[in-house]
């Protein structure tokens, strides 16, 4: 049973303050948590990705194509840049930011975007110089694109840039190993393919996808949410040059038909399925001591069941011990999600209407 209680913070803005405990929907006897929240910023509309800055600031992205950097302290907003190439069409537009880790040598910010009048997906470079974006270098461009299951997350590993593609509405591309929808793609930071890449000259380090809208970094782990269609919603472990399956199989290899193709293809299967859907979006990874109880727990934007949803990991991160719902329909669709140094959780709203970003503290 969760409980909410209203009060009135007095702060630089007025915020709205709840204390909030999961609902029932809970697997794994996880312990109880009472978090605080408010709302930093509304008046948004669509904000898609969101990265917390070396600078103390939270870089996130519109979808109508403004990128953009956000002081929590007190809610002030920077524009950068509003980049006219983007067309938003459905759930397409300007949606994943990643922020280059070696910020003060290489001040590089990546953004992926949908463009032109055949409607493809891109990845441009920025440099961050007197408060602007400038110099757009493109990293890759012609991507399958669609007014829905354009993927789109961005993550910075290892001095690589992984891109989540989704398979642009068209379930031919995700088995196809020279499209690069349906995948997760992996660049170096100029946009060259490393030499390490599971097929020689091809961006591809995952197959099989269907829209994969999160990925964070875990320890030497890449974790990744997908929709699934009607059902099988995934949380996934990204390993080099596996195949996920889409369409042939969705979720489990649990269904009649899909055992022999799981075997003949070495089919990666899910650490977890949601059926009926979830809609899981963007995550992150909490390590803090700030909510022990958050810690090595993933930490989902959830869009069809409006909330924030912990999955707690094991020790060898592995397998999800337990997961534990919060905020359920307190703010609608979830986005995204990032994490303050400070152990600070931060998401951002996807309702189109007043959007919000959100800070959960305790």
């Amino acid at each position: 049973m969760r409980a909410i209680f209203t009060c009135i913070v007095v702060l630089f803005l007025f915020t709205t303050c709840k204390k909030n405990k999961s609902d029932g929907n809970d697997t794994g006897n996880l312990p109880d948590v009472e978090l605080k929240n408010r709302v930093v910023v509304s008046g948004l509309r669509f904000p898609w990705g969101m990265v917390y800055g070396p600078d103390n600031f939270i870089w996130f992205t519109e979808r109508g194509g403004k990128i953009s950097r956000l002081n929590p302290a007190n809610g002030q907003i920077s524009p950068l840049l509003t980049i006219s190439e983007v067309r938003e069409n459905g759930e397409g537009g300007l949606l994943g930011i990643a922020l280059n880790p070696d910020f003060s040598t290489n001040p590089w910010v990546y953004v992926a975007y949908n463009y032109g009048s055949s409607y493809k997906e891109k990845i441009v470079r920025y440099t961050y110089t007197g408060g602007a974006l400038t110099n757009p270098l493109t990293i890759l461009d012609n991507i399958g694109a669609a007014s829905n299951h354009n993927g789109s997350r961005l993550l910075i590993s290892g001095g690589k840039l992984f891109i989540s593609t989704g398979d642009a509405a068209d379930t031919n591309t995700p088995q196809n190993v020279n499209s690069t929808s349906g995948k997760i793609l992996r660049v170096n930071l100029d946009g060259s393919i490393p030499a390490d890449n599971p097929y020689p000259n091809n961006r591809l380090w995952t197959f099989g996808h269907r829209n994969p809208q999160g990925l964070v970094q875990v320890g030497n782990k890449v974790f990744s949410s997908e929709h699934g269609p009607d059902s099988d919603d995934e949380m996934n472990v990204i390993e080099k040059g596996k195949n996920y399956g889409w369409p042939n199989i969705k979720g489990f290899c649990d269904e009649a038909g899909e055992q022999s193709f799981c075997s003949a293809n070495s089919i990666a299967q899910p650490l977890i399925v949601w059926t009926p859907t979830i809609a899981p979006s963007g995550m992150a990874y909490y390590t803090s001591d700030y909510i022990p109880q958050f810690k090595n727990s993933l930490l989902l934007a959830v869009l069809k069941n409006t909330k924030l949803m912990q999955l707690k990991l094991d020790d060898g991160q592995t397998k999800i011990e337990g997961t534990k719902d919060f905020f359920v329909n307190s703010y609608g669709r979830m986005r995204d999600v990032c994490i303050s140094p400070e152990g600070k959780i931060y998401v951002c709203t996807s309702n189109g209407n007043d959007d919000k970003i959100i800070e959960i503290y305790k």
